[in-house]
């Protein structure tokens, strides 16, 4: 009698090497699409991608395919090539998508039959396959049986150097340590786009080296364990990553308080204008990195929550995060001095001010146990608040007031008062602009722009229906002022 536990002990290395070489598969189309699309003008480079995927999806697919459709599926993904190898555009760019995914799922999902079932298949194809390639590489890791030691290191030390990167891009002493310890020349390739690239790319990819579909998902699931975030996310590794961000943070921290807020001396081959002006937004977004893994490691009733000791650290960590955002407002504000003020730097002002009011209702929700609807509903508050008080904002007086009073002209020092931008803010910018002691342009000019600009005020607001109290402030002015040039 044949021993039924014998297919077991032989299926589980199958299965092993099986994922191995999808795995491998996988990453050679992600160097493929390195080479034919990173900082490269697209064209026939993706109708050639687009065969080797194929190519790769039917042998790493075979055990699952139906080849009684291998003739229309081919006929398929040749009429939706065809328009990319006449021009690449968006148009092109969708059949080369629609007509990947419609053959992959004729060959492999036993349920694509009615329009709802294609357009199911292809939504989940598209929009929730690619976030797979996470937990199939949970999986394949065997994590319960890898030693403790080293699983629960992952999180922390990956995490640990995205953040390098970017306190690297934000901070030229940083960046200019890791040179010294030739982590430059290691990397030499190697930049945070680049990085979100190959993710990006092993997500795309992966779907279709490995197709599975929901219908017949159903009873692979029930046999395997599937690893989730919330249990990659254990007590342990969240513990671990905290201790290293605060460590990694608090360096960041100490530079900024050393040299942007107590202007110690910088070494002698870079400038505090450099220093200062530079790593605002990358900033910004390593508070945003910070506040989504807070929001997951500390989720409501986890473990990590209840913990004596990871209370503390989370709340240092983002009193951190918090520094960095004022240091970023103050780079910010140090390079509106220099340079004036703009939409988009106001923009940037307040984006920061709601992310850091954002990471302290963080802690206030996990130091009042609330849920996260309480948290959304204040960031939403807050958000709306911000917005009404924007719109309540006359901005463009604010900037044309700044940049002239601002402005080389005014004061002697810093960059001269762009005129056209100050004329491209509209009727509202005209006080400010009166104010320019001298001008750039011939006098006639400057002035025949500027009385163009007020009269054709005067036509919009020439109705009753058109009034505002903001127009009607800015007519008052005008009404108590003669047409001139200003200065």
């Amino acid at each position: 009698m044949n021993n039924p536990a014998q297919p077991e002990t032989v299926a589980a290395p199958v299965r092993t090497n099986v994922i191995a070489i999808r795995f491998a598969a996988a990453a050679g189309l992600a160097a493929l699409a390195d080479w034919l699309f990173y900082e490269e003008h697209v064209g026939i480079s993706l109708v050639i991608f687009a065969i080797v995927l194929a190519g790769c999806a039917l042998l790493t697919n075979l055990a699952s395919l139906d080849r009684g459709r291998l003739l229309p599926a081919g006929l398929v993904l040749i009429a939706g090539l065809a328009p990319a190898i006449e021009d690449l555009n968006a148009i092109s760019l969708s059949f080369v998508l629609l007509a990947l995914g419609v053959a992959a799922a004729m060959l492999t999902n036993p349920g694509f039959d009615s329009l709802a079932d294609r357009a199911r298949a292809l939504r989940e194809l598209y929009l929730f396959a690619p976030l797979r390639l996470t937990r199939d590489g949970i999986d394949a890791l065997d994590l319960p049986r890898i030693s403790s030691g080293i699983a629960v290191w992952i999180v922390p030390v990956l995490m640990s150097c995205v953040f390098l990167l970017l306190f690297a891009s934000a901070n030229p002493l940083i960046e200019k340590w890791m040179s010294a310890g030739n982590l430059a020349k290691l990397t030499a390739n190697l930049s945070l786009p680049r990085i979100l690239f190959w993710g990006l790319a092993l997500s795309l990819i992966w779907p279709f080296v490995w197709l599975r579909w929901h219908r017949t998902q159903a009873k692979v699931t029930t046999s395997e364990p599937v690893i989730g975030v919330t249990e990659f996310l254990s007590t342990a590794t969240v513990l671990r990553s905290l201790i290293l961000f605060n460590l990694l943070f608090a360096v960041q921290t100490a530079l900024d308080i050393v040299y942007l807020w107590g202007n110690a001396a910088l070494p002698a081959d870079i400038t505090f204008a450099g220093y200062a002006h530079r790593g605002a937004y990358p900033l910004i977004l390593t508070a945003l990195l910070a506040a989504g893994f807070v929001l997951v490691a500390m989720r409501p009733g986890g473990p990590a929550e209840q913990s004596k000791v990871i209370r503390p650290l989370v709340y240092l960590w983002v009193a951190q995060n918090v520094m960095l955002v004022i240091s970023s407002i103050l780079r910010l504000d140090l390079y509106v001095q220099t340079y004036l003020l703009t939409y988009w730097r106001i923009a940037a002002f307040i984006w920061m001010l709601l992310v850091a009011t954002g990471l302290v209702l963080i802690v206030a929700r996990i130091a009042l146990q609330r849920g996260n609807a309480w948290l959304i509903r204040l960031n939403l508050i807050a958000a709306l608040s911000t917005l009404y008080a924007c719109s309540l904002t006359n901005f463009a007086a604010i900037i044309s007031d700044y940049n002239v009073s601002h402005s080389r002209e005014m004061t002697g020092k810093g960059v001269d008062a762009d005129i056209n931008y100050l004329l491209s803010l509209g009727p509202q910018a005209v006080p400010g602009i009166n104010k320019m002691p001298r001008i750039h342009e011939g006098e006639l000019t400057l002035v025949s722009r500027r009385d163009s600009l007020v009269d054709r005020f005067q036509r919009e607001t020439a109705s009753w229906r058109a009034w505002g109290l903001r127009d009607w402030r800015l007519k008052r002015y005008l009404d108590g002022q003669e047409k001139r040039a200003p200065g």
